[in-house]
């Protein structure tokens, strides 16, 4: 017989597998498999630089307001938290390839009429299932898909975030802008009831122009204060989309003043069809079919055989008579009958791949909708910005030759004050027509499935 110390050698290598094994954290290196975090990392920006939690110093641009909100949003968290959670299930699904090790170790004390005697008990089992007719495998694929939809739907979610967040700003940039216009307005009409007031102190005028002159100067007033409150309540909301108190001081970049480019009138057709390739929704679809098909292979694999090892040795002191025992064996288990659930189950997953076929289906018609939609406000837009600079150019030139004749004593307090209402709706047109387009330019980008950092850079204005 081997020396006591020579016999319990494995018992004690076994011990120590699970101790080695707990110092891997991640030996599947599932967190390679998961997405990186929304933001400061998306698309282009690199480096592991931290969300901001303040407000910069600088004046904030389109590319510092999407980066504020994609960090403070709890939307990015909760998806970034649901891709991680994913990848860690396929690390649950691959450790069904490894072997399962159980230590056990009971102690008692007997008591019988003619005797009392203390029992002590040591086991240690090897368990592994070597055969199992594909249902880990499809366990596997079936976590991998998941883990892709997971991925796809975090981009989803962050690209609606980051199109929210651009809508917000430009808004922001729009009312901004409507209060210099109503200003502006507000000045013009201003010199209109002076010019009045000038004419009427004179005797040249009568009272009813300059009653009409200060009605208009009163209502481009109350049109700015207007406007004023609205530029407030924006920059207010653009400060609650970033994660921050509406009562933040928050000052806004210029606007590059550029004419848009035509890069994005291409074929229509061509567009869905990029769509239908890089829609990150649409993707999600996908690998949730993906995912259905591998859960008919587990659940048809579930009804099939499996054969497992076991092995280990034993340690066993009755009354002081020790005994060193070990065991190895496979094990065949067939499923015979259990209700039909094995049946119900195949048919339960079959019918989860054509519910999930069905909407991918519908999801890729939905997308062909959302991107001609999206094409044909931009063009709208595009056509409108051009429309309203020549607008804007001739009401400016319509309004000085009305005040001019109007000084002149040629021209009528009504021909000045209809071109002064025409050129401030001009005014305002122009800004909603460029606001209509930046946020159109963002939508078109987001239902292709192109949403990035790259829109908001300087050299791609005028791209989609």
């Amino acid at each position: 017989m081997l020396p006591t110390k020579f016999r319990f050698s494995p018992l004690l290598l076994l011990l120590a597998l699970p101790v080695a094994a707990a110092g891997l954290s991640d030996p599947f290196d599932t967190t390679s498999m998961a997405p990186l975090k929304p933001s400061p990392q998306l698309a282009a920006r690199v480096g592991d630089a931290p969300c901001a939690n303040t407000l910069p110093a600088t004046a904030l641009s389109a590319i510092d307001v999407v980066d504020l909100a994609l960090c403070n949003n709890p939307q990015t968290r909760e998806v970034w938290a649901s891709a991680r959670l994913q990848a860690a299930l396929v690390g649950v699904a691959q450790s069904a390839w490894l072997p399962d090790l159980d230590a056990r170790v009971a102690s008692g004390r007997n008591f019988l009429e003619s005797r009392n005697f203390s029992q002590s008990s040591a086991a240690l089992t090897l368990s592994w299932l070597v055969f199992d007719f594909g249902q880990r495998s499809a366990n596997i694929e079936n976590a991998r898909q998941l883990l892709s939809a997971a991925a796809a739907t975090q981009n989803a979610t962050v690209q609606s975030l980051f199109l929210a967040a651009v809508q917000s700003y430009y808004t922001a940039q729009a009312a901004r802008a409507a209060v210099l216009a109503t200003s502006e307005a507000e000045r013009a009409a201003k010199e209109g009831f002076a010019a009045a007031d000038s004419r009427y102190q004179v005797g040249a005028g009568t009272p009813a122009d300059r009653l009409l002159a200060q009605t208009a100067y009163s209502q481009a007033t109350l049109n700015r204060i207007r406007a004023e409150g609205e530029a407030r309540n924006s920059l207010g909301m653009l400060a609650n989309a970033m994660g921050f108190a509406a009562q933040e001081k928050i000052v806004l970049d210029e606007i590059p003043r550029s004419m848009p480019a035509v890069a994005f009138q291409q074929d229509v057709d061509a567009l869905i069809n990029e769509a239908r390739q890089r829609r990150p929704d649409l993707q999600s679809a996908e690998a949730q079919v993906k995912a259905a098909e591998a859960g008919v292979e587990v659940a048809r694999a579930q009804g099939r055989p499996s054969v497992s090892l076991s092995t280990g040795p034993g340690w066993q002191d009755v009354d002081g008579l020790k005994t060193n025992t070990g065991n190895i064996g496979l094990t065949l288990s067939v499923p015979i009958f259990s209700g039909f659930e094995a049946t119900y189950r195949v048919r339960s997953a079959e019918a989860q791949v054509d519910l999930r076929a069905a909407q991918r289906d519908r999801l890729r018609n939905q997308v062909a909708l959302d991107v001609w939609k999206a094409y044909q406000n931009l063009n709208t837009a595009t056509e409108s910005l051009k429309a309203t600079a020549d607008l804007v150019a001739s009401a400016e030139q319509s309004e000085r030759v009305a005040l001019g004749r109007y000084k002149a004593g040629v021209g009528t307090v009504l021909d000045l004050l209809t071109a002064q209402t025409a050129l401030a709706n001009a005014r305002l047109q122009r800004i909603q027509a460029g606001l209509d387009w930046h946020v159109y330019r963002a939508t078109l980008a987001q239902t292709v499935g192109a949403l990035d950092y790259s829109l908001l850079q300087p050299a791609a204005e005028g791209r989609p």
